[in-house]
């Protein structure tokens, strides 16, 4: 039997990939801050919940070593996260380095205590769920971009690193899920940026677009169980449309693009 580590498991994206593997055979363990959250997953057949929170290293450690010495994992999904929305100017140092410890530093400090079990038995799979805003500039959104660009950067770096030892890495970058995620997104957006706010969403339609959380997990399903060395797998329709929109561009095209938006034309 297969098995998958999550973090992030208590609602959207983390519990549907959870279920899922589970209605495909697989052990899950699933792990949150809040255990209490999820009682129903406590009931279900080769889901073990488990609390971590990604900002402790030694909680990563500990629970890391028991699920080891439990039997092991094929796969690390890396979920646990949330939004920050607003630009750099109106964020407290405090929001900045929550989010950076969360979304970017949770990734880095759980794929780490993998690694050297994955090396000994020269196989092992990472995944980690980054967004939209790790491939392109979400507008007005520059600490969470920095965050979910960080994880892109370190997942294709230890795609190199860890090649040697069989252990892959794969990231899945989703735009809108429509889910409790949407609902936590912490903002802090200043008047005077109201304008560039705006123009920003206007020019990306997100209100037109968003996969539910069953549609992504699938395509994590598809990562995890696919064979395939592809590093990033661009999940739904809203971020398949403006990552093709960014390449087509190039960088400096497409943030000109976001600056001369007009939404009448």
């Amino acid at each position: 039997m297969k098995t998958i580590f999550i973090t992030g498991a208590s609602t959207g994206l983390g519990k549907a990939a959870a279920l899922l593997f589970q209605a495909n055979g697989w052990k899950v363990y699933a792990t949150m801050r809040n255990t209490e959250k999820r009682k129903d997953l406590k009931t279900i057949e080769n889901i073990t919940v488990l609390e971590l929170d990604v900002t402790k290293p030694e909680q990563i450690n500990e629970v890391t070593a028991k699920v080891i010495a439990d039997g092991g994992v094929d796969v690390v999904l890396n979920n646990a996260g949330y939004g920050l929305a607003g630009p750099a100017e109106s964020l407290t140092d405090d929001q900045i380095v929550e989010q950076l410890n969360t979304n970017l530093l949770g990734v880095i400090r759980v794929t780490k205590s993998f690694i050297p079990y994955f090396r000994e038995k020269k196989d092992g799979l990472f995944i980690a769920v980054t967004s939209l805003a790790g491939l392109i500039p979400v507008p007005v959104n520059s600490i969470y971009n920095t965050a979910k660009t960080g994880v892109e950067a370190f997942y294709e770096s230890l795609a190199f690193e860890l090649g040697d030892f069989n252990i892959g890495t794969k990231t899945v970058s989703p735009g809108i899920i429509k889910s409790a995620f949407s609902d936590n997104v912490q903002i802090g957006l200043m008047d005077e940026y109201m304008p560039t706010f705006q123009r920003g969403m206007q020019a990306m339609a997100f209100d037109t677009f968003g996969s539910t959380s069953e549609e992504i997990a699938a395509i994590v399903y598809e990562a995890a169980t696919d064979g395939k060395k592809q590093l990033n797998y661009v999940a739904g329709a809203d971020a398949q449309k403006h990552y093709e929109h960014r390449l087509n561009l190039g960088r400096q095209g497409y943030i000109n693009y976001l600056d001369d938006f007009d939404p009448k034309k």
